[in-house]
Order: structure tokens, then C-alpha cells, then sequence
């Protein structure tokens, strides 16, 4: 059953719908702080598995510690009631399957991207202890040309036979690791299988086991090679090594970092519990979880700012040739009109005077931008000093002549503009 759009689950406003998978619909809704949010509602055969959801409430705790700009993280859960649901970080993008189908394979500096994106993404997410088991092209989100992955931990929390039985895939065929599909195992090396089939799909824009029934490409997994034709030089090998049969000889997460020039995440620190689980009658429930904001993992490089305060300066900037722009019309004005109306030359000083004096004072009593204040103040002043000395070292004719040309110039710039 779709959920309407505009519907209130829990504390959360749905806004619409963006996809559905196996194991749920996804929406993207509102928080109570106003901040978006996705909200994996769960289908109501894997709502009805009181095994899976007892697993998936032991697991959330665990997948909140995982976080970085290349990971959806989970910031909220409540799995009682009729319809439990999930809650991650609204990621703006595409995923990576719809980039490759509409613009062809990823190349150049995109992919190292990629590369190191998604190699960042699998160490944090093992770091905490979780394992994806369902990494793949459709889990990959593009935003700004950054990885992120989404739904780690769920297909592993809801490995339930109530819940295949229902109809839900556990992983993708041929991005599976052959131990997974001969059911010997499923630890963080079949991620790493699943990564380096991620990014030779994405290096080719072919699934590097084929097309074709489940059940051929699994037969292909097992027993024959990967196609890595096309795949850059610098990226065959170690997607070659990724994708090896035996899962002790892949390279672990933090040796793909390494291979790839990117430094390890800092590890997991677990914070105080928000809140605690409990069992009863065979349900898992969850107490006390707050819906957070997002904060990236990775800190912006030192002397960067953030964007607030690029926007900040941005209107310092744009403040201050305002200024100064209006007090050279102003005073060249006033200059011009000192001799024949003295009365108008004193009017647009004392006009312009005022304006500055009231947008100083706003800036000193809002106590947040004393630069505008000082601005301000130079600006009036160095107004009346440029009057003065406009009036006295030039002629009238000389100073309207100037004053019709820079009036011609900002009209010419305006009409342009």
C-alpha cells in the first residue's frame, strides 16, 4: 500500500515518494526541525517477521555509528506498530545505474572519484562493524559527483526465510561474491567483491558477469572470470583482486584506501545511548530516538569556509561596493549641485548621510557585523570630504560633465546587464 503523500509517520510529514526495493518504499519527508529526511517504510510481510525485525532492532544501533560524507547514515528507527520504518539522510542525486544508462561509463577524474568515494564508504561502514551485503550500482547515489552509499546493514539485518520466502531479494546477481551464493558466508569480503563489481560496471558500463537469468549469472560468478575489458590500467588489477574467488586473498576495505591514495576514516566512537531497546512478547521496539541532524564525518580542509560563511563574505563584499559606489554618485552629485542649488547639494548629502547612519546603527544594535558598522561610518564621512573637495579644485561644467558621464556608463551597464 503506497502511503500518501502529505501523511504524518510518526513525528515525520511525508513529502512523496522516491522508489521502492524489496524490502521497502522509500519517502522523502520532513522532520519536525523542518530538515529532509528518507523514510524506508517497510513492507508489511517483512513488517509481519517478528525474526527479522527482533534482528534489524539489534542491528540499528550499530549502523547509527556509522558515518562520513559517503554513507547515508541512519539517524532514526521505530520498528513497532503496524508499519515500522527507517530513517537515513536524504541524499539529492541520482543513482549510479541511472548516470551509466543515460550518459555511458564513468572516466577521467570522476571515476577516481568513485573509486575513492566508495573505498571510503566500505571502510566506515566495516569500521562499525556492519556489513552492506547489498552494495551495487542502484545503492550508489551521485551527488555532485560524490559517492554515496545508501542501505548498508539492511539486507544483512533482514536475511530472515520468512522474508525471502515473501518475495524479497537478498543482494543483486552479479554483484553477489561467490561464497554468498554458495551460502558459505557473507562477510566484509563479499563487499569488496561487491565493489569491484560496482566499479567495473561503472569503468565499462557492462555488468562484469553479463546479462541474463539469475541463475546463469550466478554460474558465471562462481566458476568463470569477470569481463574487465576497458577498465583503466591503473584500476584492472585492483578491481581484479577485488573480484577473486577465494575471499581470504581480496584486499580488505582499509588496503583499498591505500591502493587508492586516500587516508582511513578516524574509527567509530561509541556515543551515550539516546535511548534503549527492549523486548516484549517477541517485539522489538525502540525508545527514545531523536531524529539529529547530519553532520559529515569528514571536516572541510582547514581554511575553507563553510558555506554559511562564504555567504557571509559575500555580502560584506557586496555591501561595501555599494557603498562606496553611491558615495562617489553622491558626492559628484552634490558637488555639481553646490553652486547653482545649494539647498539639492545639501539634501543628497544629508539623505545619503542618514541611509548609512540607520543601516549603522541596525548593525550595532544586531551586535553580529561591527565591519558593517565601520563601513558605514567611513563611507559618510569620506562622502563629505569628496564633496568638498569636488567643490572646491573643480567648475561646475567640469563636475556635471563628469556627472552626466558616469550616469551614462550605469545606465549603459544596466541596460546591458
Amino acid at each position: 500500500m503506497v502511503a500518501p503523500d502529505g501523511e504524518k509517520l510518526g513525528p515525520y510529514r511525508l513529502l512523496s515518494k522516491l522508489g521502492a526495493g524489496g524490502f521497502g518504499e522509500v519517502h522523502l519527508a520532513l522532520d519536525p526541525g523542518g530538515r529532509t529526511v528518507a523514510v524506508k517504510i517497510l513492507h508489511p510481510h517483512v513488517a509481519a517477521d517478528e525474526t527479522a525485525l527482533t534482528r534489524l532492532a539489534r542491528e540499528v544501533e550499530t549502523m547509527r555509528l556509522v558515518q562520513g560524507p559517503h554513507v547515508a547514515e541512519v539517524l532514526d528507527a521505530s520498528l513497532t506498530g503496524a508499519r515500522p520504518y527507517l530513517v537515513t539522510r536524504y541524499v539529492q542525486g541520482r543513482p549510479l545505474s541511472a548516470v551509466i544508462a543515460a550518459d555511458g561509463p564513468v572516466g577521467g577524474d570522476d571515476l577516481t572519484r568513485l573509486a575513492r568515494g566508495l573505498a571510503e564508504a566500505l571502510a566506515a561502514v566495516h569500521a562499525a562493524g556492519v556489513v552492506h551485503r547489498d552494495l551495487k550500482p542502484a545503492n550508489v547515489i551521485l551527488a555532485d559527483g560524490e559517492p554515496v552509499v545508501i542501505d548498508f546493514g539492511i539486507a544483512c539485518a533482514l536475511d530472515s526465510p520468512s522474508v525471502t520466502a515473501s518475495g524479497a531479494v537478498l543482494g543483486t546477481p552479479g554483484y553477489l561474491a561467490p561464497e554468498v551464493l554458495e551460502g558459505t558466508g557473507s562477510g566484509t569480503e563479499a563487499d569488496v567483491f561487491a565493489f569491484g563489481a560496482t566499479l567495473a560496471y561503472a569503468s565499462t558500463g557492462r555488468h562484469p558477469y553479463g546479462t541474463g537469468p539469475a541463475s546463469a549469472i550466478g554460474y558465471r560468478v562462481v566458476h568463470h572470470p569477470p569481463d574487465l575489458e576497458g577498465v583503466p590500467g591503473w584500476l584492472e588489477p585492483l578491481l581484479r583482486e577485488c573480484l577473486l574467488r577465494d575471499p581470504a586473498a581480496r584486499p580488505p576495505a582499509d588496503a583499498l584506501l591505500a591502493r587508492l591514495g586516500v587516508a582511513p576514516p578516524p574509527r567509530p566512537v561509541v556515543a551515550e545511548p539516546r535511548g534503549r531497546w527492549s523486548r516484549g512478547s517477541g517485539e522489538a521496539a525502540v525508545h527514545g530516538l531523536v531524529t539529529r541532524e547530519w553532520r559529515p564525518g569528514r571536516r572541510p580542509p582547514a581554511g575553507k569556509p563553510s558555506p554559511e560563511q562564504a555567504a557571509e563574505r559575500r555580502r560584506a563584499v557586496l555591501h561595501r561596493r555599494w557603498v562606496v559606489g553611491t558615495g562617489l554618485l553622491v558626492s559628484l552629485a552634490a558637488a555639481t549641485a553646490s553652486d547653482p542649488l545649494p539647498e539639492v547639494s545639501l539634501l543628497l548629502l544629508t539623505g545619503y548621510g542618514s541611509v548609512l547612519l540607520a543601516d549603522a546603527g541596525i548593525a550595532l544594535f544586531a551586535r553580529r557585523d561591527r565591519g558593517r558598522l565601520v563601513v558605514d561610518l567611513a563611507a559618510a564621512a569620506g562622502t563629505a570630504a569628496l564633496w568638498a573637495v569636488l567643490g572646491t579644485f573643480f567648475s561646475t561644467l567640469t563636475l556635471a560633465l563628469a556627472l552626466g558621464t558616469v550616469i551614462f556608463v550605469l545606465v549603459a551597464i544596466l541596460i546591458a546587464g
